[in-house]
């Protein structure tokens, strides 16, 4: 059975781990980090940081190399991305367009992440290597773990 993560023990040690910390980078570094190690399901976990018009490159992860550069036209990162909506997805074969940055990826959870101004800094990627993996609790969970980190 698959570890299941323990939301407030989490979110208390991000808050924890992040109070008065404004530097984005270290935010990133800091919730990958700590999200990565708390739930066996998770195989890559990481930031994708706007750069560009429509464009994200990668930031702060864990796990294996990932996709360097990915437009929001592009993958399901592209379309949390593009749409500002978190892409839940089951199977990544049946998503259209997803992109194989490593292919032991079975399932997604992809979130928007906004700065405190409001506008879109990134996207927070979590991949496992089990179909399935993820829930709408880990979704809600984790957006609100993201809105206390970087809102």
């Amino acid at each position: 059975m698959p570890q299941s993560v323990d939301y407030p023990t989490l979110a208390k040690t991000i808050t924890a781990l992040t109070e008065g910390e404004d530097d984005i980078v270290s935010l990133m570094a800091t919730v990958a980090c700590e999200v990565h190690h708390s739930d066996d399901r998770f195989d890559w976990t990481g930031f994708y940081r706007v750069v560009g018009p429509e464009l994200l490159k990668i930031g702060p992860y864990q796990g294996g190399h990932g996709c360097l550069v990915i437009p929001f036209s592009r993958g399901v990162c592209g379309a949390a991305a593009r749409t500002g909506q978190v892409q839940l997805v089951a199977d990544v074969d049946a998503f259209p367009g997803h992109i194989a940055c490593a292919s032991s990826t079975r399932s997604e959870l992809v979130l928007p992440v906004w700065g405190n101004d409001g506008t879109l800094i990134g996207v927070f990627d979590i991949d496992s290597d089990q179909p399935d993996a993820f829930t709408q609790d880990d979704a809600d969970e984790m957006a609100a773990i993201l809105r206390s980190a970087f809102g």
